[in-house]
């Protein structure tokens, strides 16, 4: 069953929460933006699985789950289609419909625009030791392992941007799930390392593509690390593909 529009006043409290990239506290938005989550936009927001909520105290806590920050692409892509009136409604819709040129230009997703710089990987600040520097990642060689893929002959027409599409399509066990690129490249056969990078450069300024780090770095491996792609000196390890 589809979800219900939000309504213009839940869509901004939505996009509070992107912005800040955090929790964030009723007291703590009144006081920066003198606003409050709850009532019927608390209900709307935790029903519809864009934000959870808890109770903190006397107060509650929100924070945007994985399917908030789906809805705040998608907005960013589509525009508000909210109603709102007045300036400030209209400055919203503006500069959220207008971001999709940021994010086009800069080949970076809307976690990485509003990620809080404690929350960046090692990959934007130093290096750590025994990891691959960008130019050793870009010509390391991958382990294709004997799948039906893997073994079939140089791709007859599709590209190399359709392999991806259809390697993403078969690895990915639900609508918008992330796929790992550890796991994507062994089933592009045999597409050229440099040109597979180029294509997915290529493919994080499409609105329905999302490359992104592992949020949890420790949990890298070095098939992880060998497998990312560098767009913007930042390794990328996931990919989304929506609709």
């Amino acid at each position: 069953m589809p979800d219900k529009p939000l309504s213009f006043s839940a869509t901004c409290a939505l996009l509070i929460l992107m912005a800040e990239d955090r929790e964030m506290s009723n007291p703590e938005l009144k006081e920066k933006y003198g606003v409050t989550i709850t009532g019927k936009e608390r209900t709307t927001l935790n029903e519809g699985k864009f934000v959870t909520s808890r109770r903190t105290g006397r107060s509650f806590s929100h924070v945007l789950t994985d399917k908030g920050w789906h809805h705040a692409s998608e907005l960013v892509r589509d525009g508000i289609s909210a109603p709102g009136t007045g300036f400030a409604a209209a400055a919203v819709k503006a500069l959220v419909g207008n971001l999709q040129r940021h994010v086009a230009r800069s080949e970076n997703s809307l976690a990485e625009i509003f990620g809080r710089e404690e929350d960046l990987p090692p990959a934007t600040t130093e290096a750590p030791l025994d990891r691959p520097s960008a130019a050793e990642v870009a010509a390391a060689p991958i382990a294709i392992p004997e799948t039906s893929v893997a073994r079939g002959s140089a791709r007859p027409s599709d590209d190399v941007e359709t392999m991806i599409r259809k390697a993403y399509a078969q690895l990915a066990d639900k609508p918008n799930a992330w796929v790992s690129l550890t796991r994507l490249r062994p089933l592009l056969g045999d597409a050229p390392r440099a040109e597979v990078d180029a294509v997915l450069r290529h493919m994080i300024g499409l609105p329905d593509v999302r490359l992104v780090p592992e949020s949890n770095q420790k949990m890298l491996t070095d098939e992880d690390r060998g497998a990312a792609v560098v767009i913007g000196d930042q390794a990328k390890h996931l990919i989304l593909i929506g609709a």
